[in-house]
């Protein structure tokens, strides 16, 4: 409570005390502060335990680059895993622990994996796990699965809602840092829409870690000026605590907004996080760089962390990590680290440069050509030894080791699009190069550009150049005098002494040896050894990481650095949770729900729905007086049978399909010939796959020699367009043929039984003949109903009776509803769901999802003459392999018990009358059961072995797991007017 490490000075407000707990422990901070400098400020170095070898690890860095510092905040719903301490803002009532521990952070029973590092070094997974065989599901999987992973995920629903956005912009300017805000003012003044977008929860970026002013004001109030300015400015939209998490094409990014996650809870109505979509002209990433560590032996203690860190925990936050502070540097950034600490009241005990011609320091010992090759203490550092330039070594006492080995530009984001960054020597770092996305420009230190003044001026001059392209004039922004130091660095990446381990990557356990290692068993590849090491993966992403395996890879290979190469880098930046991927999506919402357009007319007349896909279609209409919802399907069945249904079909896909070529385009699509069918006629037909599999039926209606109108399965309607479109555009990008979507355009209703004709005459003008010769089965046409509104007829079946379905306009489809059924009211015309609708479609032997399951052919359908061989279609040739065309194949027939009584289930699996029942004597399987209010009993169709010849034969529908068997006798599929009489009057 005493926040004993608490300096003077920095940008937290100490008028607002925080509390909050750390593993149950109670600790206080302000507000600017986040969780990892809070604790700092209460002596608090110890923060998480590593992800293999359970070591004890504190902070690394300041930021999101934090590779060990990994806590769990809140609880219940609102826990949140792996949570940075570095970047979690701190707010009153913080509830934070630490994770990956048993039973304790200080004691860790899973740190005896140290014990056994030598035996899980790189590759131990691919070495060890490959035998025996046999262990693997049973002792290794279940061993692996219990150790994997870092925090633990609440199983209680989130109570937090998640939000998704889309943003446009002229100018995105990515960073707050000096670069960003400079390239801000100058964009901003123009008027141009700019939005600026930073990570941390204020702007600035570096500027909030240094002492350097700008001009006659300390870096805080120039970015106080320069954002007040900004917030004054309509056009620009500020957005702190927003992460570009990934750059896609066409100038279009994704950004994570944490709108509420520096609350307890967030407001009522507001969301904790909101995923956006920014499209942008043009954008510059202004995303500064990451300082990179030293390798040396057991260099992980908690209490080593980078140089710059250190300087930003003392003048941002005001914290010093330690009481004793030493330096390890390769360049003059180390010295300046030292120099603020000193500045601040901490006793800088060395400064340890591997320079032999290192700058002396005024108040600090500086050990020039010196390397730290070892250090000691248990949960955090207590020592340093450094091995001098004379050879002899020597023990510093210190509790901070600050370590500053270079900085390497921020170029992920320009990897996005595979990239590839290129080497500056003066810098020993990979700056962005090659194919960064279409639009971006890239400034400041993110582009290798270290200086304040330049990082001022490139970022001007960079929004200058950026908003010429669009055609918009732009001054550059005048500019304070800053620091523009150059860069002084000699490369330094690893320290060869030691026995012991040297980590590279702190988050996955990666040493020096690992890599060593991996280079001894050939894995020389970059690619190869971030994968075979895990050096740079999951979180990480090698921000902190990367370089040092490079350097060692180079150093093994005999190469320079470019010569290795880097791996380049992927979305997301940082992560992105679930809950602001899914948005919305959650619940009831998890997926759109699309509406029938006859939607509000069934709600008010008793329907029960049920979701198909994503439609919501009426499943049965329950009348008054019906206990029991196979009374109110065999009525519907009934009623439509006797005279008239009327059903809401608006869910089947419709694709119109246009131009000169459009009926050679369908012949290549559909198995059977299109090219000759009449204008006004409607034909059948079924499309394959190009293994020759079957996957959709259904019906395409010609109105003109160049338009047609395809209609499709429910559940198939966009992979069908798909396909076509993708057949379109890839296979016959020669053919004059244009595809449009309809599926929401039109409201289509069936309306089926043997009043169908006379009910659609009082609807349908006057001067249209819908008599069986005007009219005849398989027509179609454009007709007006209602007095003028335009509307398209089709006589095609489902149900095996005299049928049709009409389409009007989606907006008008409710009124049509309700005006068929006032016409069909002298008929007794009833509305049919999508139960009784299966019913008769089985009855009638039509094949629908069950049936077009993936695996069946045409020939299985019983439609195997539907194939034609007079031409080239998809999916004809492979159609044709022997083993799709063998005797005895399954076929299509339906199923009657023998006893009526008896229920017949789909899925059950068909057995000779006698024998065993197993896989080998499978004789197939019924795909689609009903009860038949026709027939009184159940009835089913299926595919069985040589089912055309069967009928008539007693088989057994058995079911082993529930233990079912029933007789049933082999049918015609076709249980109703197998003659088509009815369809036909």
């Amino acid at each position: 409570m005493t926040q004993s490490n608490r300096l003077s000075g920095g940008l937290i407000d100490r008028s607002k005390v925080m509390n909050f707990t750390f593993d149950g422990k109670k600790f206080q901070g302000f507000e600017g502060d986040t969780l990892a400098s809070a604790l700092l400020a209460n002596n608090v170095r110890l923060m998480g335990r590593s992800f293999k070898y359970h070591r004890p690890r504190g902070p690394l860095t300041s930021g999101s680059e934090e590779p060990n510092a990994l806590v769990e905040l809140r609880n219940g719903g609102r826990q949140e895993p792996n949570t940075r301490a570095t970047v979690a803002e701190l707010y009153d009532g913080m509830e934070a622990n630490s994770q990956n521990r048993w039973p304790s952070l200080e004691r860790d029973f899973m740190s005896i994996n140290d014990r056994f590092s030598n035996f899980l070094t790189a590759g131990f997974y691919y070495k060890t796990f490959m035998w025996p065989a046999a262990f693997w599901e049973r002792v290794y999987e279940p061993i692996i699965r219990k150790a994997a992973g870092l925090g633990s995920v609440s199983r209680e629903d989130d109570p937090d809602s998640y939000d998704k956005g889309f943003l446009h912009c002229d100018l995105l300017i990515i960073g707050a840092g000096p670069s960003g805000l400079a390239a801000a003012l100058t964009a901003g003044r123009t008027g141009a829409q700019v939005i600026l977008a930073e990570e941390d929860f204020i702007l600035g970026g570096r500027l909030n870690a240094e002492t350097q002013g700008l001009g006659d004001m300390s870096g805080a109030e120039w970015v106080a000026s320069a954002q007040a300015e900004l917030a004054g400015l309509d056009n620009v939209r500020i957005m702190p605590r927003t992460t570009i998490v990934g750059a896609y094409d066409h100038g279009v990014y994704s950004a994570l907004e944490k709108v509420s996650d520096h609350v307890i809870a967030p407001e009522t109505g507001k969301a904790r996080q909101i995923l956006w979509r920014i499209y942008s002209k043009r954008a510059i990433l202004s995303a500064g760089a990451t300082e990179r560590p030293i390798a040396f032996e057991n260099n992980d203690r908690p209490g080593i962390m980078l140089a710059g860190a250190v300087r930003a925990y003392a003048n941002r936050w005001a914290a010093a990590p330690g009481e004793y502070a030493a330096v390890f540097t390769n360049n003059d950034d180390g010295h300046r680290t030292a120099a603020d600490l000193m500045a601040k009241g901490v006793k800088i005990t060395a400064v340890i440069d591997t320079r032999a011609d290192a700058p002396s320091m005024s108040g600090a010992e500086v050990l020039a050509g010196a390397q730290v090759i070892d250090t000691k203490g248990r949960l955090g550092l207590e020592w340093a030894t450094v091995r001098l330039a004379n050879g002899t070594t020597r023990d510093v006492r210190c509790d901070v080791l600050a370590v500053s080995g270079g900085w390497n530009p921020n170029v992920h984001l320009t990897c996005h699009q595979r990239g590839k960054p290129a080497w500056r020597e003066d810098i020993a770092a990979f700056i962005p190069a090659g194919d960064i996305p279409t639009g971006m420009s890239v400034v400041g230190a993110a582009n290798g550009d270290f200086s304040t003044a330049s990082a001022l001026k490139t970022g001007a001059d960079g929004a200058v150049t950026a908003l010429s392209d669009l055609g918009i004039a732009a001054t550059a922004a005048d500019l304070p005098q800053a620091e523009d130091a150059p860069t002084n660095v000699t490369p330094f990446w690893f320290v060869k002494e030691g026995k012991g381990r040297a980590w590279l990557d702190q988050q996955n356990d990666v040493t020096v040896k690992d890599v060593k290692l991996a280079h001894q068993e050939n894995f020389k590849s970059v690619e190869h050894l971030k994968r075979y090491t895990t050096l740079g993966m999951a979180t990480d992403q090698g921000k902190t990481s990367n370089m040092g395996g490079l350097a060692i890879m180079a150093e093994l290979a005999g190469k320079q650095i470019p010569e290795v190469g880097t791996t380049i880098f992927r979305p997301p930046y940082t992560p992105v949770s679930f809950g602001a991927l899914a948005g919305r999506a959650v619940g009831a919402d998890f997926r759109p729900t699309r509406k029938t357009p006859s939607h509000k007319w069934a709600l008010e007349n008793g329907a029960t729905f049920v979701e198909v896909g994503m439609w919501l279609r009426a499943q049965w209409f329950t009348k008054p007086g019906e206990t029991h919802w196979r009374q109110s399907v065999d009525r519907e069945v009934m009623q439509t049978r006797k005279s008239v249904g009327i059903c809401d079909v608006t869910t089947l896909g419709k694709i119109d399909v246009q131009g000169k070529d459009a009926a050679e385009f369908l012949n290549k699509i559909y198995a059977n010939a299109f090219g000759k069918l009449a204008v006004g006629k409607v034909r059948y037909g079924l499309m394959l796959r190009e293994d020759g599999i079957a996957y959709d039926d259904g019906t395409a209606a010609r109105f003109a020699e160049d338009h047609f109108v395809v209609t499709t399965t429910t559940a198939n309607a966009v992979v069908v367009y798909r396909n076509m479109e993708f057949a379109r555009q890839c296979l016959y990008p020669d053919m004059d043929v244009q595809l449009i979507s309809t599926t929401e355009a039109w409201a289509q209703f069936a309306v089926a039984g043997p009043n169908a004709r006379k009910l659609l005459q009082k609807v349908v003008d006057q001067d249209h003949d819908l008599s069986n010769e005007g009219f005849p089965f398989m027509a179609c046409g454009e007709v007006t109903v209602c007095g003028g509104l335009r509307a398209r007829l089709f006589r095609i079946s489902f149900s095996g009776e005299l049928a049709y379905e009409i389409a009007v306009p989606t907006r008008y489809g409710n009124a049509m509803m309700e005006k068929l059924m006032e016409a069909g009211e002298e008929f007794d015309a009833v509305p049919y769901g999508t139960e009784a609708l299966g019913v008769m479609r089985i009855e009638k032997g039509h094949a629908a999802g069950n049936e077009l399951n993936g695996t069946t052919s045409a020939l299985n359908l019983g439609m195997g003459r539907m194939v034609s061989k007079k031409k080239d279609c998809i999916g004809n040739t492979l159609s044709e392999r022997e083993g799709m065309n063998q005797e005895g194949a399954l076929m299509l027939v339906g199923f009657k018990p023998v006893n009526s009584t008896d229920k017949v289930l789909a899925g059950a699996h068909l057995m000779n009358a006698t024998g065993e029942v197993n896989a080998k004597t499978d004789q197939g399987y019924i795909t689609s059961a009903a009860h038949s209010p026709i027939l009184g009993s159940s009835i089913g169709i299926g595919f069985l072995k040589n089912g055309g010849e069967r009928k008539g034969e007693v088989i057994r529908a058995v079911n082993p797991l529930e233990g079912k068997d029933i007789q049933v006798e082999v049918v015609s599929a076709h249980f109703v007017d197998p003659e088509g009489e009815r369809l036909r009057g």
